[in-house]
């Protein structure tokens, strides 16, 4: 495989093969931890995407949701039927024009995706711990240059 490297203004050359190779065995790992936790609060990945976008945001509209999971609206409105009727978001008018239906996360919603992002953050950290100083350096340069950027749109 052809090395490929970018520059870090932190690091000097990072070589994204070997971040590249990091994203895939963590994407496995905490993927695979995800699955079986979803599967207990019968939620589906795409479910719980929603819920941590909408944990991000005070709420997002129907159209909003449609954009950022890439669906159609008619298939947004189905999927926040199903969390809607699971008690993790629920749907408000927006006060300026009742019209327009807003969906914002709810308590137990908002818990669960805590719950999965320290599921998720402690896999890193197992993951982690046994990296060496060039792997250690790669992640912290692709992070910082993650950081800030906006992944959603």
């Amino acid at each position: 495989m052809k090395s490929s490297t970018v520059n870090s203004s932190r690091t000097g050359k990072v070589d994204t093969n070997r971040l590249a190779d990091f994203v895939l065995m963590t994407q496995r790992s905490c993927i695979l931890n995800l699955s079986s936790e979803l599967n207990r609060g019968n939620l589906s990945f795409p479910q719980f995407f929603l819920l941590t976008y909408l944990s991000n945001e005070d709420y997002l509209t129907m159209s909003a949701i449609a954009k950022k999971m890439g669906h159609s609206t008619a298939a947004a409105t189905g999927l926040v039927d199903r969390l809607e009727k699971l008690g993790f978001v629920e749907r408000v008018h927006a006060a300026e024009d009742r019209r327009k239906i807003m969906v914002r996360i709810t308590n137990g919603g908002t818990e669960i995706v805590a719950t999965m992002r320290g599921h998720i953050a402690t896999e890193l950290a197992d993951l982690m711990s046994d990296m060496d100083n060039e792997d250690a350096s790669t992640v912290t340069a692709a992070s910082e240059a993650i950081e800030g950027k906006n992944l959603d749109s």
